[in-house]
């Protein structure tokens, strides 16, 4: 397991490579935000859905006297 973390740390990325990860966090922030909401919407995750206008809709409402 050593030798796995020395080869590890001794893998250094080029500037070329930072600089193209770093035009990246944009889309994977994008790509991650999208795959979070699909993720609610495809459980139904009441605790988030409740908030949601017009999707909330399809939760009975309590009656209250």
């Amino acid at each position: 397991m050593d030798h796995v973390k020395k080869f590890l740390c001794s893998i250094k990325p080029t500037k070329s490579q930072q600089e193209m990860a770093k035009a990246f966090i944009p889309s994977a922030g994008c790509f991650g935000m999208a795959g979070v909401l699909a993720l609610i919407y495809f459980t139904d995750w009441r605790l988030i859905t409740n908030y949601i206008p017009l999707y909330n809709t399809k939760y009975p409402k309590p009656e209250t006297k």
